[in-house]
Parts: C-alpha cells; structure tokens; sequence
C-alpha cells in the first residue's frame, strides 16, 4: 500500500524527472559518439569536470546560462582530446577514455584545491529557479535545465535521422569506407561528433551544481556517467529510447530512495541501494541480446585502408 501511495504521489514522479535530468543528457552525449562509431569512456570525467567548470564560472561572477556554456565548451575541449588520441592517432578507444576520466577528474579536484584552499565546506551560489509559470506540475517543480534536456532528444532525434549530417553520422559509424566513398571525410565527421557528444556530457554534469545542487563537491558524479554508457545499449541506440532508459532508472533510483525512508530496518539500506543498478542490469540483459549496434563501433580507421 506504500508503494501504491508513492506512485500516486506526484513529489514522487517530480524526483523521478529531476533524477533523470543529467542522465538524459549524459546519455545522449555518449549516443551521439557511438553512432560515429567510437566509444567515449571519459564521460565519467566530462562531467566533473562540466560540474566544476560551470559551477566556478558562475560562481566567479558569470549568469548560470554562462556557466552552462563554459561547461559545454570544457566538455568538448576533452572531447576533442579523445577525438586527437582516437580518430587521429587511432588509439584504443577504451584506454584513450579511461585516461580522459582520469585526467579530467583529477584536473577538476585540483582546480579546486587551489582556487578553495582553506575552505572546509563548499562555496555555494544561487542555482537555477523552478518554472513556476508553467501549468503542468511536475514540470513547473523543475528547472529550465530539465526542460532543455527533454527539448534535445527530439532535436536529437531529428538531426539524426532527418538531415545530412545525422545521416553522415550513422554511416560513418556503420561503414567508414562507403561514407569515405561518398566523399564524407570520416575522421572531421567522427571528431564533431564526439565533440558535440561531450559537450551535452559537459552540460550534464553542470546540472548537478548549478540546478539540483548549489554547490561542487567530490564524487558527486557517482558513477553516472557509467550508467549513461549502459543506457545507450539499453535504448539500441536511439534517442527516444534513451529518454525511456533514463527515466526507468530515475523511477528505479528515487523508489529505492522512499523506500529507505519508509522500510524503517526491515532490510540492510545497501539493499536499497543496489535495487535501481540490479534492476536496471536485468532490463539491459533483456534488451541488448536484440540491440543493433552501430556496425564500425571501437573500430580505428585509416583512410584509404579496406
């Protein structure tokens, strides 16, 4: 009956939106890699590195809309890093991103350190206002970010797969050698992507301080990043898709959060932890046996190489 009572509870579907946010954005950023057929593993470090950025921008005197901004152009600054070590030099993709999650993340607790060197708590600024003035009340509880990020996946969705680019995109990632046949330079194609890609992961992770927190601390990314990488395979590499798998483990993660606070010590409270991660495990092992993966995903390419 508590779980019928929560479900009924529009704060509860208000969470549900709000915890999705960054990983609809994440989600999409790693999408858009991947249908040009290479791997961004520096996620993860994208977006503490777009939280701490947008966070110091506007805490330095920027409006948030400037803070956002910065932290897209730190994200696709990395991205064009992963793009240099991945499509020009043809480096292994999951090395070349498990080094940008490092390098980032570690430059982002450094930039800290030295710009807050005595601060025990962290700074705060004022985040973004919730859309009072719309008349929908779960949106009107949130903020603009969440409206963009529900804005991008038909965007998103359009550009794919209704313009030249987006179909430039998906044959890059499906066959490099016909789009290279049809004049399509595969490497600049790949680089845009993954830097627009890590720009929206940049973006996402500036959400968390300067939307749903007001403030950048350590380890507030929390494996998010990672779950936006299973996220992509869950929705078979489709935009639409991709919000669906965000909110279903939203919905997951903000149930284990009522429970928790309604289960008293009936279960161990890790047990609610692990319950968005093992449920969201069992929907990808059901779905990704028919997913379609973009054919020339991890795969380096020279030109002029069969």
């Amino acid at each position: 009956m508590e779980i019928l009572d929560t479900l009924l509870n529009p704060a509860f579907w208000t969470a549900v939106l709000r915890i999705a946010t960054p990983l609809i954005l994440g989600t999409l950023g790693v999408l858009w890699c991947e249908r040009a057929g290479v791997l961004n593993l520096g996620i993860e470090g994208i977006m503490v590195a777009g939280a701490f950025a947008g966070w110091l921008a506007v805490y330095s005197g920027l409006p948030l809309w400037g803070g956002v901004a910065v932290a897209a152009l730190t994200g696709a600054a990395f991205g064009l890093l992963h793009a240099a070590l991945t499509v020009g030099l043809a480096l292994s993709q999951h090395v070349a991103g498990l080094g940008i999650t490092m390098l980032a993340t570690a430059l982002s607790y450094y930039g800290y350190r030295v710009s807050f060197p005595k601060v025990n708590t962290p700074p705060t600024v004022e985040p973004f206002a919730t859309m009072d003035w719309l008349p929908i009340p779960i949106l009107s509880a949130q903020t603009p970010m969440t409206l963009l990020a529900l804005l991008l996946v038909p965007v998103a969705a359009w550009v794919l797969y209704r313009t030249p680019v987006g179909l430039a995109v998906r044959m890059v990632g499906e066959n490099p050698q016909a789009a290279e046949g049809q004049g399509i330079s595969v490497a600049a194609t790949r680089t845009g992507a993954i830097v627009a890609g890590s720009a929206l992961m940049g973006i996402a992770g500036s959400f968390l301080t300067l939307s749903a927190f007001n403030a950048f601390f350590f380890n507030m990314i929390n494996g998010r990043g990672w779950i936006c990488v299973a996220l992509v395979v869950f929705a078979s590499w489709r935009p639409g898709k991709a919000l669906l798998g965000a909110l279903l483990f939203a919905f997951f993660d903000a149930l284990q959060l009522r429970l928790q606070q309604s289960g008293g010590a009936a279960l161990p409270y890790q047990m609610y932890l692990m319950l968005p991660y093992v449920l969201s495990i069992l929907a990808l092992v059901l779905v990704a046996r028919k997913a379609a993966y973009p054919q020339a995903l991890m795969k380096p390419y020279r030109k002029g190489e069969r």
